[in-house]
């Protein structure tokens, strides 16, 4: 396939990307984060913590929901759902794997993060002080680990579905993306309220996602080409 065929979808996808990437840039330099958590928190912690909402439903169901997804997208491989039916098996084989790579990639950053929870925090009861996560190598005092938004990722990584869609099945990859955006805030807010993550450690496990599966999309042509063989130039 010439290479000229990939670049508008490529340039697509780099515009978001870096657009993206600044305004969670001027987002961090505003410490918005800080003043987010503390609109739900105080001396005594977070109420919504243990809340049945907020811990059982968004979080743990929210996690078997994303597993529970992946299940039908694996069985989709070989028997799709009727939306994924103009899709080539490879795309769909691609599918699985982006967003399986995604699954994998938020927990290795937050192991080596040195960024404690908001509910660490000093302020909220815990032995933290708030470090911004751009300062790499300066520890806060908390057990870290906590940047990305790990929980996130159980929407985020679905992504994948975009690109894996557009081509194929244009109308299916709105919707799609918009279920993903939405469960995305959703568990990112549940999180925030729960005070296990700051409004930024989801925004970036939604970028980190969204750009890796971007690039991984360029190395499978059966992403790239029209169902009836040709090829996507604009």
């Amino acid at each position: 396939m010439p290479r000229d065929t990939l670049r508008p979808l490529w340039q697509q996808d780099l515009l978001v990307a870096v657009l993206a990437l600044l305004a969670l840039i001027a987002w961090d330099a505003s410490g918005a984060d800080l003043w987010a958590v503390r609109q739900v928190g105080s001396a005594e912690g977070f109420a919504w913590r243990e809340h049945w909402l907020t811990s059982q439903v968004l979080h743990q169901g929210g996690r078997a929901a994303g597993w529970a997804v992946f299940g039908v997208l694996l069985i989709g491989i070989w028997k799709p759902l009727p939306f994924a039916r103009p899709l080539p098996r490879a795309a769909r084989v691609w599918w699985v794997g982006a967003t399986l790579a995604a699954v994998a990639l938020i927990p290795l950053l937050k192991a080596r993060s040195l960024s404690s929870c908001p509910w660490d925090l000093a302020e909220f009861g815990g032995s933290a002080q708030y470090v911004s996560h751009w300062l790499r190598g300066v520890a806060d005092g908390g057990p870290g680990r906590c940047f990305p938004s790990g929980h996130a990722s159980a929407a985020f990584a679905f992504l994948s579905g975009w690109f894996a869609l557009r081509v194929h099945a244009p109308r299916a990859a709105r919707w799609w993306l918009l279920g993903v955006l939405l469960a995305g805030l959703l568990f990112g807010g549940a999180q925030m309220l729960r005070g296990a993550h700051y409004p930024s450690h989801t925004a970036w496990t939604g970028w980190i996602c969204f750009v890796l599966c971007a690039g991984l999309s360029q190395f499978v042509p059966a992403l790239r080409a029209r169902p009836n063989g040709g090829t996507l130039a604009a």
